[in-house]
């Protein structure tokens, strides 16, 4: 990838940009609006947003105001969001999803996403209905053309099988992906099956800037942390959804298409300990 405009293109030929701002904790109102405004105005194409950030209007107008100010249309954007755990199963999904395209103002997303796999935690051992169930929903707003993709977030190889056998299988799976943190099994089966992965918090919600490697890496390139971690992600071929309100960062963010890492220093991150890792597991995460 060498410019902010490539992209990956899906298994339905969808093209998704190959880095994307998120909105994951991006407080509600001015600072969402003014956020996701200056992101678009510098270049960004791909906006990732989620029920459940509780944002999404403020957001939507951001993007409304952004599309004003760089001059470029709806069709230009990526745009996700997705169900959450409390409203899995056919129909409540799809009223989340038509609830999520009011508060954004929009008529389609280009991408709708299961939030969190159920779990035997959550939903006992009918847990692979329950992620059917929900997936139906997800195939029936893709039909309606209310979402041009579809995909998962979190979920694993075993929460994947049985979507895979489905009419419409999954394109996208959003995981937790950084230093310290790769999953190579979910990374590896997605690729064979032609599934898309993107990285939420691709620097490790912030531990990253405290990492001894990292810092030494970026010593060397002398580039920012942020941009190795970004770097580095998008050299796995997966798309990094970094994410900040502070306007200076928001464009940093995109300075990663000057510079490659050599393969040993891929090597050595991949090496890395366990870091920054949220501590949330797919197959317990139970929280509604």
């Amino acid at each position: 990838m060498n410019s902010v405009n490539d992209c990956f293109e899906l298994r339905n030929g969808v093209r998704i940009p190959c880095i994307g701002y998120g909105t994951w904790q991006t407080p509600d109102g001015e600072t969402a609006v003014k956020s996701v405004r200056y992101a678009i105005e510098n270049g960004y194409r791909h906006i990732d947003g989620a029920a459940v950030y509780g944002n999404e209007a403020s957001v939507g107008q951001g993007i409304r105001e952004g599309l004003d100010a760089a001059g470029v249309k709806r069709e230009e954007l990526f745009i996700t969001s997705k169900v959450w755990n409390t409203d899995r199963g056919f129909e409540k999904t799809k009223k989340a999803c038509e609830k999520s395209l009011r508060d954004f103002g929009l008529e389609y997303f280009d991408l709708y996403l299961i939030h969190w796999p159920a779990n035997e935690v959550n939903c006992g051992k009918n847990w692979d209905a329950v992620n059917l169930d929900t997936w139906q929903a997800m195939i029936d707003l893709y039909k309606a053309g209310r979402v041009r993709a579809v995909g998962v977030s979190n979920f694993l190889p075993h929460h994947l099988e049985s979507l895979m056998k489905t009419e419409v299988p999954p394109m996208v799976n959003q995981i937790e992906c950084h230093p310290g943190l790769i999953r190579k099994e979910t990374i590896d089966y997605c690729r064979k099956n032609d599934i898309i992965v993107e990285a939420w918090s691709p620097m490790g919600s912030g531990a990253m800037f405290r990492n001894e490697t990292v810092k030494e890496i970026s010593e060397k390139y002398e580039k920012s942390i942020a941009h190795i971690c970004i770097r580095w992600c998008m050299q796995h071929g997966i798309i990094p959804l970094p994410k900040s309100v502070t306007p200076s960062r928001i464009k940093d963010n995109l300075n990663v298409f000057d510079f490659k890492l050599e393969q040993k220093d891929m090597e050595k991150i991949d090496r890395m300990e366990l870091a920054g890792y949220s501590g949330n597991d797919p197959d317990t995460f139970h929280v509604f």
